[in-house]
This record gives structure tokens, C-alpha cells and sequence, in this order.
């Protein structure tokens, strides 16, 4: 069973910048990878996403300009570099693996088949 992992979450200072990394266990045979985040007492959030194919991207506006979704397919490894944080960022950021749509605008955490645990991201004012 294929697993993926957060890491490089934390606590950082509103303008700092942090880079998120989720790697799994080995080949997802995954389309895309998409990043989530959620912060408490709201839903689970789109906050960006890429294709493996000619790794296109997509983003929910809110973050556009200031955070890059990238990935290393020989790496089986994805990465969400956030610049600019601001204290609304804060939640707990997944990544998960969507093994059946190559569409780009794939917002809803419900087509997402595969998800790791999550890291905290903190942006203190």
C-alpha cells in the first residue's frame, strides 16, 4: 500500500516563507497531486494542484502569486513552496493523489483517492 508524508511544516512570522514536501512510499500511478489545507472548525480546502503530465498547475485564487506547486517524478515527490504567509494560511496542509482524472480544475477533496496525514503550518501576526 502506498503511503504519503508530509513534512516541513511549522511555525513562521506573517511575509516568512516556508516549503512544504510529500513524498510517498513509491509509485502512486497517480494523474495528479493536489495540496489541501484545513484549518479548524473549516472544511478541507483546494489550495493547489499539478499534473504529471507536462506538470501544468493549477491554483485556488487566493494563494496565486505567492505559493508553487512543483513535483520530481523520479523522486515520487511533490512540493509546495509558500512565500508571502499571511495568518489566514494556518491550517494543517495535506497532499493527496488523484489516480483518475487528468482534468486540471480538480477542486473537490472527495476526487482525491489517496491522502497523507497532514503537517501544521502556523503563521503568526
Amino acid at each position: 500500500q502506498v503511503q504519503l508524508v508530509e513534512s516541513g511544516g511549522g511555525l513562521v512570522q506573517a511575509g516568512g516563507s516556508l516549503r512544504l514536501s510529500c513524498t510517498a512510499s513509491g509509485r502512486t500511478s497517480s494523474y495528479a497531486m493536489g495540496w489541501f489545507r484545513q484549518a479548524p472548525g473549516k472544511e478541507r480546502e483546494f489550495v493547489a494542484r499539478i499534473r504529471w503530465s507536462g506538470l501544468n498547475t493549477f491554483y485556488t485564487d487566493s494563494v496565486k502569486g505567492r505559493f508553487t506547486i512543483s513535483g520530481d517524478n523520479a523522486k515520487n515527490t511533490v512540493y509546495l513552496q509558500m512565500n508571502s504567509l499571511k495568518p489566514e494560511d494556518t491550517a494543517v496542509y495535506y497532499c493527496a493523489a488523484d489516480r483518475l482524472r487528468l482534468t486540471m480544475n480538480v477542486m473537490s477533496p472527495a476526487e482525491y483517492d489517496l491522502w497523507g496525514p497532514g503537517t501544521q503550518v502556523t503563521v503568526s501576526s
